[in-house]
């Protein structure tokens, strides 16, 4: 009996100790009447990557929690025909995807069929995704896990995930427990006590806006799903759907204010992805308070501009609006810059600035909100003061001295290397100036064969007096051709450059090359180079595909 007493009181006592450890529900918001916009989600994977639901059936989370689009990311290379733009349960669902590269993920937004598969080093996949007219957004950049983590901070990536859902719950310690504990009582609010305020992705982002613009956003980074190793002697794994698709979405979003869908959803997605990629979206910690409705303008006379927008830096001041639906406790701070400039409690701000060159943002703090530093309600998109943004091209000077390595005649010492169920041939063939040399290839085999087609020619022992190697090149399609560099022992440095029907000079940097090893030291011992090779493999081709190039001109420079 008095066992039964202590264990009852026991079990009375941690439920005490849940009850009053489950997180407050979400501060319900009235929208102002005349407030317009659309809210959603981006960055959501399903069955067809690594995510436990169909596209309709996240689609009907979304709805359930109150979200008006999603944007789609499953895992691929470009090679899949995205999913038409439709309508599932009242939600806009946007196909688009993911692409893992060497050293991290890009999510690409707009992107249509590509004619070879994206991957490879992210500086590769995002040159290729800003070509196609598609935006590149730097996916968890501020990951724990080293293979997530961005690194490629001088690609013209035009979008940040200055918030991620895997990234905040990958640095918890016991407060994933508490979460855990409280997820089945109020789920939103409880993944929201991973989030905190991440200050040195804000960082890099206020110093890449200083420069030119880049367009802040959250990403869900949704799967609903936590795989579980099984009892079975195959140890397959288990799947568990949490957290859930409508737990994510009740967390946080982003907003696009002043649009209105139409139902028609090819003209609704071109209407989302023009905010998204201008910047005219906000993000809001939705387990905090919901829905926000924020607005972030300039004005000089009768002249305004909305986030994401260029001010010419003219005339004397611009006043910035703040205009929301905060609780009143809310505190409004505007950041200059990166730094505060200016803060009001309250739902509104009003401020004059000299028309100077500068970045202004905003973020709306409510009281309760977790994470040290607490997390920000609200972040809006720039506003930025200036006339122009900076060139994201590297200038490189001309080469002044150079020495020939095949111009005309025979291609002596060069000589072709496959894998064993690949084709490679090597011709010189006439061309108007003389010759040129036609490299053929065919790629067979699996993808776990990793097979290749290479050419290979002889590095010399000139190769170290210069910095760059050039050639004259073209082929029959778009493609991506990999220049690398062996020494004896096989170790190689790589450079992938892009080619298609029209013929251009190509200039290699040796100190543009890679390691194909991570386990190798960044800089290439250009004394111990034996030979330059220009291989075709499965990171930029398919297996069972076939096509020709040409190089001719080939010659060291400086």
């Amino acid at each position: 009996m008095r066992r039964s007493t202590i264990l009852a009181g026991g079990l009375v006592a941690f439920a005490a100790a849940v009850w009053l450890a489950v997180p407050p529900p979400p501060q319900a918001l009235a929208a102002p009447a005349a407030w317009s916009g659309i809210r959603g989600a981006i960055h959501v994977h399903t069955k067809r990557s690594d995510g436990s639901g169909t596209p309709e059936q996240v689609a009907a989370a979304a709805a359930r929690a109150g979200l008006q689009f999603i944007i789609l990311t499953d895992h691929g290379d470009g090679t899949r025909t995205p999913l038409q733009p439709a309508y599932h349960s009242g939600v806009l669902v946007v196909d688009s995807l993911e692409v893992s590269g060497d050293d991290g993920h890009v999510v690409v937004l707009g992107l249509a069929k590509t004619p070879y598969p994206l991957g490879g080093e992210v500086r590769d996949i995002v040159e290729d995704v800003v070509r196609m007219g598609a935006m590149a957004v730097a996916a968890h950049p501020g990951s724990p896990k080293p293979s997530l983590r961005w690194t490629e901070w001088r690609s013209p990536f035009s979008g940040l995930e200055w918030l991620n859902g895997d990234s905040e719950s990958r640095d918890e310690g016991w407060s994933l427990a508490r979460t855990l504990l409280t997820y089945p009582f109020r789920d939103a609010p409880s993944l929201a006590r991973m989030l905190d305020r991440p200050e040195e992705i804000l960082r890099r982002w206020d110093g890449l806006t200083a420069r030119r613009r880049v367009v802040g956003l959250a990403g869900t980074d949704a799967h609903a799903r936590l795989d579980v190793r099984g009892n079975d002697s195959g140890g397959r794994l288990a799947m568990l759907p949490i957290p859930g698709y409508e737990a994510m979405f009740k967390t946080f979003s982003i907003t696009a204010p002043g649009i209105r869908f139409t139902r028609d959803a090819d003209k609704d997605a071109v209407a989302l992805l023009a905010a998204i990629r201008s910047g005219r979206v906000y993000t809001t910690i939705d387990a905090l308070a919901t829905p926000a409705a924020v607005s972030f303008s300039a004005a000089r006379g009768d002249l305004t501009w909305a986030m994401g927008a260029l001010v010419p830096p003219a005339g004397d001041q611009i006043e910035l609006r703040v205009d929301s639906n905060a609780p009143e406790s809310s505190t409004i701070v505007l950041m200059k810059n990166g730094q505060p400039a200016g803060t009001v409690t309250g739902r509104s701000l009003r401020q004059s600035v000299t028309a100077s060159p500068a970045v202004y943002r905003v973020e709306i703090q409510v009281p309760g909100a977790s994470g040290r530093p607490p997390v920000p309600w609200v972040v809006t998109n720039p506003i930025y003061v200036r006339d122009r943004d900076e060139s994201t091209e590297s200038r490189r000077n001309e080469a002044t001295e150079s020495t020939s390595q095949y111009d005309n005649g025979e291609a002596r010492g060069w000589r072709t290397e496959t894998s064993p169920r690949s084709k490679a041939a090597l011709n010189v063939i006439r061309s108007l100036t003389g010759t040129e040399l036609l490299l053929r290839w065919a790629i067979g085999g699996t993808k776990e064969e990793s097979p290749y087609a290479a050419f290979a020619m002889p590095a010399g022992q000139s190769i170290g007096k210069y910095d760059r190697v050039m050639f004259m090149s073209r082929s029959d399609r778009p493609m991506r051709l990999s220049v690398q560099f062996r020494l004896a022992n096989g170790d190689r440095w790589r450079r992938s450059i892009y080619l298609d029907e029209t013929e251009r000079q190509v200039s290699v940097f040796f100190d543009d090359m890679r390691p194909a090893d991570r386990d190798l030291p960044q800089r290439l011992p250009l004394a111990s180079v034996q030979d330059v090779l220009f291989v075709v493999d499965t990171v930029n081709a398919s297996p069972g595909t076939a096509g020709q190039f040409w190089i001719d001109d080939v010659k060291y420079g400086r």
